[in-house]
């Protein structure tokens, strides 16, 4: 099961009133890091997809949501607990910074 696909229009719904925590990859199709951190987060969602669900969102065409979580560089991860963000990455950190950040999340 790869990341869901978040938009605008849904974030609220999927993401900010979601029961389980959402780890939400903000990503753009011309970035170069994005582009290896994709399957990373696809693996990751197929794995955690029990405790904790995973997605992305494009800036490029959901500019607003970027915006308002002042996201200014990509790949950025945010991990949402609750509707409010706890975790964040910017910048690729392999799978290994990704599953770090899970595992506190979930404290694990």
């Amino acid at each position: 099961m790869p990341a869901v696909h978040f938009s605008d229009q849904d974030f609220e719904a999927k993401v900010l009133k979601n029961k389980l925590p959402v780890m939400v990859d903000f990503f753009a199709e011309w970035c170069g890091p994005c582009k290896l951190a994709g399957p990373v987060v696809d693996k990751l969602a197929e794995e955690y997809k029990d405790k904790l669900v995973i997605g992305k969102i494009d800036v490029d065409a959901n500019q607003a949501t970027a915006g308002k979580f002042g996201v200014m560089s990509i790949p950025t991860v945010i991990f949402f607990k609750d509707g409010k963000e706890v975790e964040r990455m910017s910048g690729f950190g392999g799978e290994e910074g990704y599953l770090k950040l899970i595992k506190k999340v979930l404290g694990e």
